[in-house]
């Protein structure tokens, strides 16, 4: 039992806490409240993994709740993104839910704060009010609009719901302390003014709710028992409870709202607004774009459901902001393909290599394991013939003792196939090797039991039948910045730091069973790394994208 409480995170501490003192199990509810401005990134997972997490600990509804309180930037294309990706992860919302629900609710509620003298509507404009704020270290200055009569207040606030007043003309704001310490707590806006279509009220309101008067009401009426947001919402406490406190009666039950660090995430940005501009100017294809830190990025790219997750749980949940290397995102994608992804075999830069004493025109199939780590993985058949294909850099002419692979007068194994031997080249007027002619060993053939097939030679290469083979196209992706923090330098814009090299096109040869792959579809490329089947591919055309390399390779 001790063990099992050091193992918590301090989230968890909380809830047992709370669950110790006046708390229910059955209480017990969280959400996961996504803003449908963009699509979520790795940042997010991070928050999916907790929330969804602690509802199946303590089989707990989670809602999944779209705090869309700006129709300005918020679009249905956002919310059927955050969805899928939700789904994606592996994780069932109890009830989805959206802050639009309730703005008759809130803004019912706003009225009966205007009648109890706790809100008021301000005529001022926003850049006003902004340095009628003060600063932390000077108290504000009351709005003039302060004190107007309930009256003129109710009748003001009716009318810009309606519409008759001009955008920016009128706020509505609390009315609480402009001396706070707290800024936020200085008479914040609570509706604007704002004559935009909403992507599921339509032209129904011409007020919107600002996000901290939408977001702790809606956990209220939804009566979600813990709100867990970022650190940056820390100072946003005091206001979560304060808007609270004037809607909750005797006996109602009040969310708490506690706070857990951002990780951040090495060689790469996830402020939406930056992503987008990513998008907009061409640096990227898309939200979606193998090299973008959104999750449908990460899927299309090859990461697995139980990779990210396995990220989330590894780098856990702390209260102090730190940056994760991106290496260890990736360790956690290989671990994972390392025992689901079938191994293929696949040629990113060819050379032809001649088996000058294979009888021509004959062909066989031999037999290749498709995942040693898988023992219901099973086997699967590639062809053989006279004419294969090899990497180029799996060939010299001469080399040290240290290169193991094939060089003149050299034996080296061909996988699940033949040992052969290097005999001469054939090279064009440049100098430039177009072919390597080799014999085999007849008898080395793997798996076949001869004394010849146990022979063993130090080097074993991966290979493709020029026959059969298929050629696709390839897109080897890397890091998209070439610098660990690209938001570190204030001298310097962030898009000056991206990596020109974050993406090479290559056309490839692999074997013939990946004809029928299906977008999605992980493999290994053997000894060439992790590699996805893009959703471009076509039958005419298949796409790869390079999830992983095999090993971290990258320097920077």
């Amino acid at each position: 039992m001790q063990e099992e409480k050091k193992s918590l995170n301090f989230i968890e501490q909380i809830i047992e806490e709370d669950l110790k003192a006046n708390y229910k199990e059955e209480e017990l509810k969280f959400r996961f409240p996504p803003e449908p401005n963009g699509y979520l990134h790795i940042g997010h997972a991070s928050s999916i993994c907790l929330n969804f997490g602690l509802g199946l600990k303590y089989n707990a509804p989670v809602n999944l709740r779209f705090d869309d309180t700006n129709p300005i930037k918020e679009e249905s294309r956002y919310v059927e993104a955050i969805k899928k990706d939700v789904k994606w992860l592996g994780f069932k919302w109890a009830e989805e839910c959206y802050a639009s629900d309730y703005f008759q609710q809130l803004y019912d509620w706003a009225v009966e704060m205007i009648k109890n003298g706790d809100s008021y509507v301000d005529s001022q404009d926003s850049e006003t009010i902004a340095q009628q704020k003060g600063t932390p270290n000077q108290p504000g200055k009351e709005s003039p609009f302060r004190n107007r009569s309930t009256e003129e207040n109710l009748a003001l606030f009716e009318a810009m719901k309606n519409g008759e007043t001009k955008e920016k003309e009128h706020v509505l704001r609390a009315k609480i302390d402009m001396t706070s310490s707290n800024m936020l707590m200085r008479d914040p806006v609570m509706y604007r003014c704002l004559h935009k279509a909403h992507h599921r009220t339509n032209n129904d309101w011409s007020i919107y709710p600002m996000y901290d008067w939408a977001h702790g009401e809606s956990d209220f009426i939804e009566q979600i028992s813990h709100s867990f947001c970022t650190l940056e919402f820390l100072p946003h406490r005091e206001l979560y409870n304060w808007f609270i406190s004037k809607v909750c009666k005797e006996g109602e039950f009040p969310p708490k709202q506690r706070e857990f660090a951002r990780r951040n995430l090495s060689h790469t940005v996830v402020s939406k607004r930056k992503l987008l501009k990513l998008v907009e100017e061409g640096i990227v294809e898309s939200w979606d774009d193998p090299r973008m830190p959104t999750i449908s990025g990460l899927r299309r790219r090859g990461y697995t459901p139980t990779s990210i997750r396995n990220f989330a749980d590894s780098i856990g949940i702390g209260k102090r902001e730190n940056r994760i290397d991106v290496a260890h995102l990736e360790f956690c994608a290989r671990e994972d393909l390392n025992k689901t992804a079938p191994r293929v075999m696949g040629v990113l830069d060819a050379l032809k290599v001649v088996i000058t004493n294979y009888p021509k025109g004959e062909e066989e199939w031999l037999t290749a394991e498709n995942n040693p780590e898988d023992e219901n993985g099973g086997n699967r058949e590639v062809p053989f013939s006279r004419e294969i294909y090899i990497e180029k850099e799996d060939f010299r002419e001469e080399a040290n003792r240290k290169f193991f692979r094939l060089k003149l007068g050299k034996e080296v194994r061909l996988k699940n196939a033949y040992i052969i031997k290097a005999e001469k080249v054939v090279k064009d007027e440049a100098g430039n090797i177009l072919e390597v002619h080799c014999t085999y060993d007849k008898e080395s053939k793997s798996g076949s039991g001869t004394e010849a097939s146990k022979r063993k030679v130090k080097g074993t290469l991966h290979w493709v039948s020029v026959k059969h083979a298929k050629q696709v196209e390839v897109r080897l992706y890397d890091r998209l910045f070439m610098v660990e923090n690209p938001d570190g330098d204030k001298e310097k814009d962030f898009m000056s730091f991206v990596n020109p090299d974050s993406l090479q096109v290559i056309q490839a040869f692999v074997e013939p069973s990946l004809a029928s792959a299906l977008p999605g579809e992980n493999f290994q490329f053997q000894r060439k790394g992790y590699f996805c089947v893009d959703p471009d591919s076509t039958p005419e055309k298949q796409v790869f994208n390079r999830t992983v390399t095999l090993r971290d390779t990258w320097k920077g």
